[in-house]
């Protein structure tokens, strides 16, 4: 038995980080190295699921699982605490309630939202970000409705919901809403026309680099369920009246709400850029085996680490999808590390991506093809399920999944 094994700490229990720890109790023995897992949280919750606790459409317990229950319990120590630094030098990690010493570290703390330094967003504007503002934006929407009708002054900025971005999280949110808001109406004795919801978006398109006859097809489809678009039109500040927005050389125009949601963007997490790498916006750009430059043991993935597209000279975009790749070649080169081998190098495997627009409905490219409304929404709790089922098998599959296929 080895007197001194390597101690292994991993932090963060997303995408990438339990992908890592569930594979690499599968490549080192328990006699080869000390593994320890971080989260600020006992649970993991899907990321790409928020949109749907956001507005409502799926309640947030189904968007989390404890990570007890997929962890092999034996060999992992899980430690419930927040990171508060990473000391590179000190290979050590300072936590809220101690310390952690390691020989390989596993960064995986995910993403903070990027307000891009647009005054009152922080302080007035929904992120879209974790199960706490989900529940937060959720219960904030419904609020709105259920005070229309009490007040002597009908407020249309209660009915006012403006979505700041029309990237992923965006569309997606809207596509939620679009199901939610008819249902509200129903529930609060309000009429659909009065509810207005607003998409704000600086750049020229909805969906950037997603297929042209796709973006359509979601626009229109948004269109028709009450979206409002401001296309080449950004955010200049948020208050607690509403937002100021306004295209390029024009006057700006002052729409007021009281719900205006932040989808425009994340950034690596602070402690990334706090522990002295060299970064993008809280993203490492990461060698070929996924190790930070000049850091032969530190590991970082997900959101905030950036690998570049060779073909695009471009980076991946941070998805759940890549993330998840990413932990299980983390792990492969963790064990050849302690035990022999040449490591790996990080090869993503773009199966597809797609975007829902609602339960029933979505646009996609999988497998080169384009895919929208049933066939691309039938993908999508596809691929929802495969993600469940990589880390935490049948048995987890079968608790959170997604089969309300049509």
């Amino acid at each position: 038995m080895a007197l001194n094994k390597p101690k292994i700490v991993i932090l963060g229990a997303g995408y990438g980080g339990l992908m890592t720890v569930t594979r690499l109790t599968k490549f080192v023995g328990p006699n080869d190295a000390d593994i320890t897992l971080v989260n600020k949280h006992n649970y993991h919750y899907e990321t790409t699921w928020m949109h749907e606790a956001s507005a409502g459409t799926l309640h947030h317990d189904r968007c989390r699982y404890q990570i007890k229950d997929v962890i092999n319990q034996s060999r992992v120590n899980f430690v419930q605490d927040t990171v508060k630094a990473i000391k590179i030098d000190e290979k050590k990690v300072v936590l809220a309630n101690g310390e952690l010493k390691y020989d390989y570290v596993v960064i995986g703390l995910g993403a903070v939202p990027e307000t891009f330094g647009i005054k009152g967003l922080k302080e007035y504007a929904f992120p879209i970000a974790n199960i706490n503002t989900s529940r937060l934006l959720r219960e904030h929407i419904e609020l709105q409705f259920a005070t229309y009708n009490t007040e002597a002054e009908k407020r249309a900025d209660r009915l006012t919901i403006v979505v700041g971005g029309a990237g992923f999280t965006g569309i997606e949110f809207l596509g939620e809403l679009a199901a939610r808001v008819p249902e509200l109406c129903k529930e609060y004795d309000i009429d659909r026309s009065l509810v207005r919801i607003v998409c704000v978006e600086a750049a020229p398109t909805v969906l950037p680099g997603f297929d042209p006859e796709l973006v359509d097809y979601a626009v229109h489809y948004l269109e028709e369920n009450g979206v409002e678009f401001k296309i080449g039109t950004a955010v200049q500040e948020c208050t607690p009246e509403g937002v100021r927005v306004g295209k390029k050389d024009e006057e700006p125009e002052q729409i007021k709400s009281q719900t205006v949601v932040w989808a425009a963007g994340v950034r690596g997490h602070p402690i990334v850029e706090e522990a002295g790498f060299e970064n993008m916006r809280g993203r490492v750009k990461v060698n070929p085996d996924l190790r930070a430059p000049g850091h032969d043991n530190v590991f970082i993935l997900g959101d905030s680490s950036l690998f570049m597209n060779e073909d695009t000279e471009r980076p991946y975009p941070p998805t759940a999808q890549i993330a998840m790749q990413q932990g299980i070649t983390v792990a492969k080169n963790l064990g050849r590390l302690i035990k022999g081998g040449d490591l790996e190098e990080f090869k993503p495997d773009i199966k597809g991506t797609v975007a829902s627009l609602g339960e029933h409905n979505a646009v996609g490219v999988v497998y080169g093809r384009k895919l929208k409304g049933t066939p691309a929404s039938f993908m999508k709790k596809v691929i929802d399920n495969r993600s469940l089922f990589l880390i935490g098998g049948l048995g987890l599959t079968l608790k959170k999944g997604k089969f309300k296929f049509f």
